[in-house]
């Protein structure tokens, strides 16, 4: 499994976090991990972008709604709001990421799992926010 891959199953996890408390979050994970047809090798990588951007989420949140032009977080469908959390947690708060490697694979998530007019808004907000914690 490559490293995207790997991001796409991250982002599936993080898709969750809206519909689950702490401890339904922990076996979540459990039960997603067992439901893979085969073992997967970047099981630390996923499990540490799911629980970093979990740990990180109201922080990551606050980002989102001040860099929102014209829209508030609450009308982002929970799709994108999974790709821009991850995206966020990689580039505030993940050393191993560069910025311009988290927006290029969050905007093929956004292309994969979402409307045609998502990658370019997801794009300008991360954007944004890139400008702001350089």
């Amino acid at each position: 499994m490559n490293r995207r891959e790997a991001r796409k199953n991250a982002f599936y996890l993080v898709f969750q976090i809206d519909f689950h408390q702490q401890e339904d979050f922990d076996e979540i994970k459990t039960l997603f991990l067992e439901q893979q047809e085969k073992p997967i090798q970047e099981t630390a990588f996923i499990l540490k972008e799911a629980e970093g951007t979990k740990t990180h989420l109201a922080e990551i949140d606050d980002m989102i709604s001040k860099n929102l032009k014209g829209w508030a977080k609450e009308r982002i469908s929970k799709i994108d709001l999974a790709i821009l959390r991850l995206a966020i947690y990689e580039i505030c708060f993940s050393q191993e990421i560069p910025p311009g490697v988290a927006v290029n694979e969050a905007v093929e998530l956004a292309k994969e799992f979402s409307t045609e007019e998502t990658p370019a808004f997801i794009n300008g907000v991360l954007g944004s926010i890139i400008k702001k914690v350089q």
